[in-house]
Order: C-alpha cells, then sequence, then structure tokens
C-alpha cells in the first residue's frame, strides 16, 4: 500500500513539473508578441520620422514680374515635387518687388524673387535685401551672370529688342536700329510702357544713356527727348501694351525678346521684332532669395528646381527662355535658340545699376511727357 502511494506522489509530481514546463512555454509565447509589437512600433514611428524629413512642407511666399501663365506652370511642376509645400505668389514689376523688399526689410514678408533685372538685383544686394548662398548649379553660370557672393542668380537674357505690330509692319520696313526710333516718321507710333514701374523699360531707357556715354548722361537725356517726342503713349502695364498695339493705336515699341515670341507663337496678337543692328541691351533676368526668407528652406529649394536641366529645356521650348546655363545640351533646345546671334553694345552694369535711380528720376521729372 505504502509502495502505491509513493508510486502516485511520484506520478503527481511528474505530472505538476510537466504541467509547469507548459506554463513556461506558454508565457514565452505570449510575451514574444509584445516585445515584437513594441519593435514594429518604433520601427513605424522611425520611418515617419524619416519620411518627415524628407518631405518639405510650410509655406512659400513669391514675388514674381515673370508672366503669369509660366508662374503658374511651374508651381504646378514645384507642387509634384514637394505636395506639402503651399505656394502664394504675388505679380508686379521688378521695382515695385524691390520696393517692396526695401519696405520689408525688418520683417520680410516673402521668400523668394523671381524676375529681377540684373540693375534692380545689384542694388537689392547692396542694399542687404538678399541672402548669400551657394546653391548646386552656381558653378554651370558665367561669373557675369550672377552674383560674386551668391546673392542673385541669372536665370534667363533678355535681349531689349525693337517690337512691331506684323499686320502693319514687317522686320523690313519698321525701324531698323535704335536711331531709327528719333525719326519724324514715327511720330506718335510708339507706345511705351510705364517707364518708372518696369525694370525692363528702366534698363532700356538706362541703356541708351549709357550708349549715349554715361559720363555725360545730359546727351543721352537728349536722345530720350526726342524719343518722347514720337512717343504717343505710357501705358498702365504691359497688357495695356499689348491691347493697344494690336489695335493699332500704336506699330512699335521698345520690349524683351522673350515676351515678343512667347505672345507671337502662343497667342493671336500680331507681333513681331527687330534685333538692332548696332546690338542690344542684354538684361539678366535673375532670382533671389530673400535675406532673412520666413520660409527659407523651401526659397532654396524652389531655386534649386527652378535652375534644374530638365525643367531649364522644358522653359526654353515651352516659353521662349534663353537660359544662362552653360551645360544645356544644345539638341534639347528649339530652333529658334540655335539660330539666335546675339549682339550687344558694352554696358558696365555696376555704373548704370548706381546710376538707374537718378536717371529715370530726371527723365521722369524733365522729360516724360514734355517733348510733344
Amino acid at each position: 500500500m505504502k509502495k502505491k502511494h509513493w508510486l502516485f506522489g511520484l506520478l503527481f509530481a511528474f505530472v505538476l513539473l510537466v504541467l509547469a514546463a507548459c506554463n513556461g512555454n506558454d508565457s514565452k509565447d505570449e510575451t514574444n508578441p509584445s516585445e515584437e509589437g513594441t519593435t514594429s512600433t518604433e520601427t513605424t514611428t522611425t520611418e515617419e520620422e524619416a519620411t518627415t524629413e524628407e518631405s518639405p512642407s510650410g509655406k512659400l511666399v513669391i514675388y514674381t514680374g515673370r508672366d503669369e501663365g509660366l508662374v503658374q506652370g511651374v508651381i504646378e511642376r514645384f507642387n509634384e515635387k514637394y505636395p506639402d509645400i503651399e505656394v502664394e505668389y504675388l505679380t508686379m514689376g521688378a521695382q515695385q518687388i524691390l520696393e517692396r523688399l526695401r519696405a520689408e526689410k525688418a520683417n520680410p514678408q516673402g521668400d523668394f524673387w523671381w524676375g529681377g533685372t540684373q540693375s534692380a538685383l545689384i542694388v537689392g544686394a547692396n542694399e542687404d535685401l538678399l541672402h548669400s548662398w551657394e546653391p548646386s548649379f552656381a558653378n554651370a553660370i558665367n561669373n557675369e551672370h550672377k552674383d560674386a557672393e551668391g546673392r542673385w542668380f541669372g536665370e534667363m537674357l533678355l535681349p531689349e529688342v525693337i517690337m512691331i505690330n506684323s499686320d502693319v509692319l514687317t522686320k523690313e520696313t519698321g525701324p531698323q536700329d535704335w536711331d531709327d526710333l528719333l525719326d519724324p516718321k514715327w511720330k506718335d507710333q510708339i507706345l511705351i510702357r510705364g517707364v518708372l514701374a518696369s525694370g525692363t523699360m528702366r534698363t532700356i531707357y538706362s541703356s541708351m544713356i549709357v550708349r549715349q556715354g554715361a559720363d555725360t548722361p545730359e546727351k543721352g537725356y537728349d536722345w530720350l527727348m526726342k524719343l518722347d517726342a514720337n512717343t504717343k503713349e505710357y501705358t498702365q502695364d504691359p497688357n495695356q501694351l499689348y491691347l493697344k498695339l494690336t489695335r493699332q493705336e500704336g506699330t512699335v515699341s521698345l520690349w524683351n525678346l522673350q515676351d515678343i515670341l512667347l505672345k507671337k507663337h502662343t497667342t493671336d496678337y500680331p507681333f513681331d521684332y527687330i534685333y538692332p543692328k548696332s546690338g542690344a541691351p542684354i538684361l539678366v533676368d535673375g532670382v533671389a532669395v530673400v535675406n532673412n526668407a520666413p520660409n527659407l528652406k523651401n526659397a532654396e529649394l524652389f531655386t534649386e528646381f527652378l535652375f534644374e536641366q530638365g525643367l531649364v529645356t522644358e522653359l526654353a521650348n515651352e516659353y521662349y527662355q534663353i537660359p544662362t546655363r552653360t551645360d544645356i545640351d544644345l539638341n534639347a533646345m528649339p530652333d529658334w535658340y540655335k539660330e539666335l546671334n546675339l549682339t550687344t553694345f558694352d554696358i558696365d552694369w555696376e555704373v548704370m545699376s548706381a546710376q538707374e535711380a537718378e536717371w529715370m528720376e530726371y527723365w521722369d521729372t524733365n522729360i516724360k511727357g514734355r517733348a510733344k
């Protein structure tokens, strides 16, 4: 009887050991999913943080003098690549942008200046309005088309030429050079976009003074007085210029080659151009990041995007831009670009940018509308 009890007790103890082992395995199995779950959560969180770091977000405020259709098209492309950046833009002339940046210097509201003349950008840089940095494409732009301290970069070249209504005039019958514009035959045939608000027109008029001799601006003033005598009207903005030229309220104007080609090939406007025989002032139309911009990194990101080689060639084909990048594949460029012969005359841009404000103030006060 004792032997049976002893065997029973041994068997019972063995059963308890087996049960304990099973419970131990069950406990281990229950713990592992929890541990694996913790690892999975940590991994997911890390990936989300990495994704956030790699996906720029926030705002970008652009001040631009560029064609609105072009601006909208580029912003759409930019948002395809960076969908979390909210882009706002305000359209105004280059001189108006400069004046706005001056007014906002203590508390910048804009981030990016898109479409400024070389003269205006030089002034902005000298007044500490522009951010200094070195983008990836900097070495692909010639020194004369960028700021030495990286505060602005030329995006494209803009030859300033003679614009004509092609329903009335041809390349052969229109004025062939700048001095031809002073011929009495063109009296009341010349329409000019309002000069002071336009970086393009300020540069054209200032370059005409330089052409006569910057050391003696009186000669340039006399030339502009004769041009004023033949000028029928100074229009409020480019749209008014296009409208009045189309209506044949005038047949001749002075404007940049890109806009003329754009209107000629993509709209019903009857426009064409004559490249002056003595050469044209070739503006550097550039961009800059605003100093102390509220969304500095997004502005830098937009700059890099704007100068990507693929976009540069697209804009040449779609919007007739002459790029400043020197490493563009010529085979990817349109035929009109390959046929260009960009002759110019000497312009000291530093001198012109320094004197432009004084010269244009004199023109506005003493010349505009006074030669009639």
